[in-house]
């Protein structure tokens, strides 16, 4: 397949040329460990490539939220040796105090990690000249980092402006993968979109609508949408003001030949916790006293039976309170069983979303899909069908 931008095999002869590289460092870190290092570990291949054709890599990172105000605890020079120690050679930390002189010192096949991007508060705002401090270091820019490609930022958008832009490894798996899942899949396509709220995941379902053959609603999004159909939902999480949106996203649907697949068996409990007392029932039997925290086995089994005739799967979010045992079954066996058709070869899987990743994982599936991707923000806009600026500019 031709891609709209340029990767790493269009880059060249690089040998000490000083390469920025964006990358999403933003770990989960507890008194200095790190807890999570997945995305350290998305960035090994591209920083090793650059890095082995003797380029002077130079990692450009944010770290959670400082909002323009350098501080101690927000400094990426925390991260240098765990970081190192997954890559499995040397990284320099370079403060943005000295750092030109600290970068000149870099020799071919060497990398660093240069300060948090967000010490400077003209990064989110893609300040012209921040785009330019960043740009002085480098001769070319690469971005690895698609869970940071829905922000306009300095180092996300503007650098690739600035300076001959690439997309790093990461980052091409990522929209190769998409462009499969929904830009020109094979069909039949099903969706399936979990969660709590409708309210989170509108224009994501209203987009949808418009591009899969099958569109199954989980979660407790299902249940507004039960809701809007008449059905009494008893003490469910339910947002009963969005029941004239879910019925204007049914006939959406409708218009447009796609499939909407609501639980019609559901399994529910009077109170909320882990293995209480439960019934699984019609939808229609749901007393005024229980909630609806998972589908139910019928509804499940006939999920998987659409998904074998189907080509192409995206999923978005869990089926149940899957975190919560035993409201885990639906979301498990549809992973599953997803996992499965992926394995034989006759469906393309891909996923993302932060719930998502954790409840494949916790299926044990999370290996067996075509694609899962890391990015919450970011995979969400792209199912909303909207641009992502980072990605924008790379393709321009």
């Amino acid at each position: 397949m031709s891609k709209p931008f340029k990767t790493l095999d269009d880059i060249g002869d690089i040998h000490g040329r000083r390469v920025l590289v964006r990358e999403d460092l933003n770990v989960p870190l507890k008194d200095g460990i790190v807890t999570d290092d997945t995305r350290f570990r998305a960035t090994v291949e591209t920083v090793t490539e650059l890095a082995d054709k003797g380029a002077i890599v130079l990692v450009l990172a944010h770290f959670g939220r400082p909002k323009g105000v350098p501080s101690a605890a927000l400094s990426l020079s925390q991260l240098a040796a765990p970081y190192a120690a997954v890559l499995g050679r040397p990284v320099r930390y370079i403060d943005w105090e000295g750092a030109d002189d600290a970068v000149a010192t870099l020799q071919p096949g060497e990398v660093a990690v240069l300060e948090n991007t967000r010490f400077f508060g003209g990064e989110e705002k893609n300040d012209p000249a921040v785009v330019a401090r960043f740009a002085a270091f480098g001769d070319l820019y690469v971005n690895d980092a698609f869970s940071a490609a829905h922000r306009a930022h300095a180092s996300t958008e503007g650098l690739a402006r600035a300076l001959p832009a690439y997309a790093g490894r990461a980052m091409e798996a990522e929209l190769v993968a998409l462009e499969k899942a929904l830009g020109a899949p094979e069909h039949p396509v099903a969706a399936v979109v979990g969660g709590a709220k409708v309210s989170t995941k509108l224009d994501v379902l209203k987009h949808l609508v418009g591009k899969v053959d099958h569109l199954i609603i989980g979660g407790g999004m299902a249940n507004t949408f039960l809701a809007a159909r008449g059905v009494d939902v008893g003490k469910s999480l339910c947002e009963h003001d969005l029941t004239g949106t879910a019925e204007e996203i049914l006939d959406a649907a409708d218009a447009a030949g796609c499939t909407v697949h609501l639980p019609y068996d559901v399994v529910v409990a009077k109170e909320f916790r882990a293995d209480p007392p439960t019934r699984t029932v019609n939808v229609h039997e749901v007393a005024a006293d229980e909630m609806i925290l998972d589908v139910g086995p019928a509804a499940t089994e006939a999920l998987g039976d659409v998904l074998k005739n189907c080509r192409t799967l995206v999923w978005n979010g869990p089926m149940g309170a899957f975190e919560t045992s035993p409201f885990d079954a639906a979301t498990v066996a549809l992973a599953k069983t997803a996992a499965a058709l992926t394995t034989d070869g006759s469906l393309v899987s891909v996923a993302g979303g932060g719930d998502t990743v954790a409840a494949l994982n916790h299926a044990g599936v999370a290996g067996d899909f075509t694609f899962v991707s890391t990015a919450g923000g970011a995979f969400l806009e792209w199912m909303e069908g909207r641009d992502l600026p980072g990605v924008a500019a790379l393709t321009r």
